[in-house]
């Protein structure tokens, strides 16, 4: 399976890329490529616009090259899913869409706790393209600067867990999604943390391509 990364950071390619070797364990190898162009996180819809082409051709590269079982996109917002399932006849899956799958599966009120508030009207559009807004509790965002949050993990993961605390009490979620593959290593850290189910998008994706190999 390949990884793609639709932002800039190799940083965050190898964390989100271990993060998926851990989920799939022996099921299938994973390799990491991350964006040729573009920002180092993807915080405003520009952003994710301008990562679509850039996952669409990291996606048909890697599909060429060959080896490739699969395609995982890392980005919440999908960039490039669409165009790259029309390209490719291996499973290419979102991390946005798996999680909010997941979490919503056998009707389950979920919520979404994230960083960037500059993208709420696209995760929300996302929910409701996807057919779940009758389960969507709503969408809580962390405060400050979301490129400030992920340079100190502390901060981070106890704002996070602000944001999921409010999904579930005052918003009545019993599943809540961490919306973003940077940040998978604080969504691994929430669900030891929270009580209620949190969703992390990368096993989500990883689970949902290991159903789509197997179907």
């Amino acid at each position: 399976m390949v990884l793609v990364n639709p932002n800039t950071s190799t940083d965050t390619t190898a964390m989100m890329t271990a993060i998926a070797r851990r989920a799939l364990g022996h099921a299938l190898p994973v390799r990491g490529v991350t964006a040729a162009r573009g920002p180092g996180m993807l915080t405003d819809p520009a952003a994710l616009r301008a990562a679509a082409p850039e996952v669409l051709a990291a996606g048909l590269e890697a599909a060429s090259a060959g080896g490739c079982a699969a395609l995982l996109v890392g980005a919440f917002g999908d960039p490039g899913v669409a165009a790259l399932r029309a390209a490719v006849d291996v499973p290419v899956v979102g991390i946005g869409e798996a999680a909010l799958r997941e979490a919503a599966a056998d009707g389950t009120p979920f919520g979404i706790a994230t960083t960037t508030p500059l993208l709420a009207a696209a995760i929300t559009g996302h929910v409701t393209a996807l057919g779940l807004a009758d389960r969507y509790t709503g969408l809580r965002l962390t405060t400050g600067d979301p490129e400030h949050l992920s340079a100190d993990p502390a901060l981070l993961l106890d704002r996070l867990e602000r944001a999921v605390l409010a999904c579930v009490e005052r918003d009545g979620a019993r599943a809540v999604v961490i919306g973003g593959g940077p940040l998978g290593e604080a969504a691994e850290e929430l669900r030891s943390r929270c009580a209620v189910r949190i969703v992390s998008p990368i096993p989500a994706a990883c689970r949902a391509i290991v159903r789509l190999l197997s179907g």
